[in-house]
């Protein structure tokens, strides 16, 4: 699923200003995380809500490494909310949590570094 997380990998081809704009990464807050013992690679399941405009999604999320289950709940996470849900075994994610490789290649949340309102979108 992932591309190039390298550090020194070069950039990506260039795209338009619409294209940016179709990719649409809002922040949400994580009301609920569980374990997901079914997933292939560790993972946990997450529920964030994303104000009333979007509501609350699922995700399902490869934290494990540097993230303890019960730190998650009220914590803000950017994601992307218009991509189609996606089937992960049983489960259906229908955001895609984002993250950046520390330099051991495990995920590290992308957040803002104070609180904004569920649901602002990135620009």
């Amino acid at each position: 699923m992932h591309m190039h997380h390298e550090s020194d990998a070069g950039a990506a081809n260039p795209i338009t200003f619409d294209d940016f704009l179709r990719v649409d990464i809002r922040i949400g807050t994580i009301v609920e995380a569980e374990p997901f013992p079914e997933a292939r690679k560790p993972a946990f399941k997450l529920k964030i809500d994303f104000g009333p405009a979007i509501g609350v999604k699922k995700s399902s999320a490869q934290i494990v490494d540097r993230y303890p289950l019960e730190d998650l709940a009220g914590r803000q996470v950017a994601a992307v909310v218009n991509f189609p849900p996606r089937q992960i075994g049983k489960f259906m994610s229908e955001v895609l949590t984002l993250g950046f490789a520390d330099a051991e290649g495990a995920v590290i949340l992308f957040a803002p570094d104070k609180e904004v309102p569920n649901g602002s979108r990135l620009f």
